[in-house]
């Protein structure tokens, strides 16, 4: 849409948009948008509450007043949360351990994926489709991947690509590979359901959450970014979702 944007704004049409990942919003810089901090597949939040809807949409549109960009504004609002009967969890079929230290953690990790294999095969036989493979790696590889910076024993980066933007990409491959999974699930679970299993229930949830105070600390500024920015949704930094 941001590109999609450019050329309409070229026509002399005003474009505002809503963006869920802000880093991706900000390197193509759109003539306005509006990042909201809300889980991805729902740019207005949750279903059914049009108030809060309506804000959302009102705030993108009042980015049209500015004549000149790029402008990238902050909605200001956490979604609501989902209503008691819609949020339940995952009845997950696979059992998920708990790991101590960051090797164990790297471990766990691996095996999760390898238990998860089965239910991945199941979601992407169903839609025909997967949105895994950005990194070229395996998953297995993937873990080894972010093993490395998890156990400092190096810091690998992919052919042309800083370490943030290396590292984004393969923790983009693997939750989706984890989320793909989920769905496939018994329950049908809904999206909220499936992030809060992810973050409360997983070595890879836990993977992430460590990798982000690795990147905090660390020196290389694209670390910095990707960790600031994108890693770890605002809603679970702030306890809401684990």
């Amino acid at each position: 849409m941001g590109a999609l944007g450019h050329y309409l704004e070229a026509a002399g049409v005003a474009t505002t948009q809503i963006s869920l990942v802000r880093e991706h919003t900000a390197a193509m810089q759109p003539p306005r948008a509006l990042w909201v901090p809300f889980i991805l597949g729902r740019p207005f939040g949750v279903p059914g509450d049009a108030a809060f809807q309506h804000r959302v949409l009102i705030t993108a549109l009042k980015l049209l007043e500015s004549d000149t960009g790029p402008v990238l504004d902050d909605f200001a609002e956490e979604a609501p949360h989902t209503a008691p009967e819609e949020a339940e969890g995952i009845a997950c079929p696979v059992s998920f351990e708990r790991a101590i230290d960051s090797s164990d953690l790297v471990a766990a990790l691996a095996r999760e994926i390898e238990a998860l294999a089965p239910w991945h095969d199941l979601a992407a036989r169903r839609r025909a489709r997967t949105t895994t493979g950005l990194s070229g790696m395996s998953m297995e590889d993937a873990a080894r991947f972010i093993g490395s910076y998890l156990q400092a024993s190096s810091a690998p980066v992919l052919p042309q690509m800083n370490a943030g933007e290396s590292l984004k990409i393969v923790c983009d491959d693997i939750r989706a590979y984890y989320y793909e999974a989920a769905a496939a699930q018994p329950g049908n679970p809904n999206a909220e359901a499936v992030l809060r299993w992810f973050w409360r229930d997983t070595a890879a949830g836990r993977a992430f959450l460590a990798l982000q105070k690795i990147c905090a600390a660390s020196a290389d500024p694209s670390l910095q970014v990707f960790g600031g920015n994108s890693l770890v949704p605002r809603a679970v930094m702030h306890g809401d979702l684990v």
